[in-house]
């Protein structure tokens, strides 16, 4: 039989809500507390639907390529980050970028 050695642990230590959000009072940790739940159900939702634009761009490319055509469409993407410029200004550029290499891949 091997004796093992435990390391003694720590105790566990508890954060209070001001220094979980960085706020300085209750009331607005309270106000970043419920925040924070907003924006994680909205990352959720937009991660939803950036999975399904990646399943509908999967059919487009298999329909494009099966027809004897090419799997990128080029004027289709310049229009995509045009749209996505136009609505949010240059950081709307990179985000459709990335948003394009996630639904074809790297060209």
């Amino acid at each position: 039989m091997t004796a093992t050695t435990q390391q003694p642990t720590a105790p566990a230590r508890t954060t209070t809500a001001p220094e979980r959000t960085g706020a300085r009072t209750p009331e607005a940790a309270e106000l970043i507390g419920g925040a924070r739940e907003r924006i994680d159900a909205l990352d959720d939702r937009i991660i939803g639907l950036v999975q399904e634009r990646m399943a509908v761009s999967a059919v487009i490319q298999e329909a494009r390529i099966g027809s004897g055509g090419r799997r990128v469409n080029l004027s289709r993407e310049m229009e995509v980050l045009a749209h996505y410029r136009d609505a949010l200004g240059k950081p709307g550029t990179a985000l459709a970028m990335t948003l394009l290499e996630l639904c074809r891949g790297r060209v």
